[in-house]
């Protein structure tokens, strides 16, 4: 991101500010909002949330006064006419943040992969810029979104901030100087705990002001299987296993524990060009790279990066959608994303049975009590028939038993085809030719 505080300020001093759309009031969304309020050259001139306190919330955390600097909205004409006179808009109306004329950029900070379809085509349509905050939304169908926003002359792009374009930024980085880059991946700052609900996370979850089903899909990994199928569809790398290896390490241990087992040193691998996580060194992201030439080796070692072969670079934060306005700025200045499916769909995010599933049982989707998700390769999935995460909602119902631990397929489920998300992953399957 180097430079693009120095565009924003002349942004600023040009009176022409980036104005923001924002789906979503929950933690996520507020945060964004007061971000956005302490830049320069950017505004959040829409919130939208099913629940208008929520929206009005995010703005009065800011520090901004309803009636003076913003006001309720229901209609885009009436969001039209409050941005035009410099107020900015609370809404129950997400169309406010994907049709109004000021909006040149629309942030899904929904956490829904339904909404965030929806959000996103409505986006693209409306020729706005889109940043998703849903990775799950994008590791089902961001391959058909990012072609269509290409074809409209727009930019999707998933987030600065959240682990997979954290991980993107050492990537162009180690990529950009014809580094060798052999591992991508993440830390986790606790053990998956595969039969975690929200009901054993709840007390814990309203200590820390959480959504208990959020909570519960980090701590049963399926959040961390997301953003490495992300990282993997941006990358072209896989898993060395479904679900990786999730080893214990610490940073310094990484370069010898993520090398090939064939090469003597202690490795876990298989092969190179994978993504992992690693249990101990959250928050961070790392990256592992090699070069084989003695005169870079040596300055390596002089700066003590190690003796190698296997090199770490290590990002040890990421700030979520604290990070967000810089993809927005990336996006509207630039023109380019932070993160996007360039290999298609690598990797698949699938649905595991979390308990023993019966026929004509309901499923409840991430972070509940029925499934949870893995990563795998796409050739997997194809071959095995996996069902995508994403494609499950409380009306997907199970056609025949599935025990506990067991992928969960097409074949076991009826779907709900009143989904969008269903719907164009269809049209994304045809189109790619899966």
């Amino acid at each position: 991101m180097i430079g693009m505080n120095y565009k924003l300020a002349e942004l600023e001093n040009q009176a022409k500010p980036i104005h923001v759309g924002i789906v979503g009031a929950g933690q996520m969304g507020r945060g964004l909002v007061s971000q956005i309020m302490s830049m320069k050259g950017m505004m959040p001139a829409v919130v939208a949330d099913k629940t208008l306190s929520k929206a009005k919330a995010a703005f009065t955390e800011a520090g901004l006064i309803e009636g003076k600097d913003f006001a309720a909205a229901e209609t885009v004409t009436e969001g039209n006419r409050l941005l035009e006179s410099g107020k900015f808009a609370a809404t129950e109306n997400a169309e406010l943040a994907t049709h109004c004329r000021a909006v040149h950029c629309t942030v899904d900070a929904t956490g829904v992969p339904e909404a965030g379809a929806r959000l996103a085509l409505d986006a693209v349509g409306n020729k706005k810029h889109i940043v998703m905050l849903s990775v799950e939304t994008d590791v089902c169908i961001g391959p058909l979104l990012y072609k269509t926003a290409c074809e409209a002359g727009v930019v999707y792009s998933g987030s600065a901030g959240d682990e997979p374009g954290a991980v993107m930024e050492l990537f162009d980085f180690a990529d950009a100087l014809g580094f060798e880059v052999r591992v991508i991946g993440k830390g986790k700052n606790n053990p998956i705990d595969y039969d975690c609900t929200p009901a054993t996370v709840e007390a814990e979850a309203l200590r820390r002001g959480m959504n208990p089903r959020m909570l519960c899909a980090f701590k049963d990994g399926t959040k961390t299987m997301v953003e490495m199928t992300a990282m993997s569809n941006a990358t072209g790398f896989l898993p060395d296993l479904p679900g990786g290896h999730g080893a214990c390490a610490r940073v310094e241990e990484l370069p010898d524990l993520l090398s090939l087992k064939s090469e003597g040193r202690g490795g876990i691998l298989s092969h190179y060009r994978t993504v992992e996580y690693i249990n101990g060194i959250a928050p961070g992201v790392f990256l592992i790279f090699s070069t084989k030439l003695p005169a870079v080796q040596h300055e390596l070692a002089y700066i003590s990066m190690g003796s190698g072969p296997n090199y770490v670079l290590y990002r040890p934060y990421h700030l979520i959608s604290l990070e967000t306005p810089l993809t927005v700025a990336k996006a509207c200045i630039d023109g380019v994303p932070s993160i996007v499916p360039r290999f298609g769909l690598a990797a698949e995010a699938a649905v595991i049975a979390k308990r023993d599933l019966k026929a004509g049982e309901s499923l409840d989707g991430i972070g509940g009590y029925t499934i949870r998700g893995t990563i795998i390769s796409a050739a997997e999935a194809r071959e095995k028939r996996a069902l995508p995460l994403a494609l499950v909602n409380k009306h997907t119902i199970m056609k025949r038993d599935v025990p506990k631990g067991a992928l969960v397929s097409y074949d076991d489920a009826a779907l709900d085809e009143n989904s969008l998300i269903l719907q164009l992953r269809k049209k994304q399957d045809a189109l790619f030719g899966v």
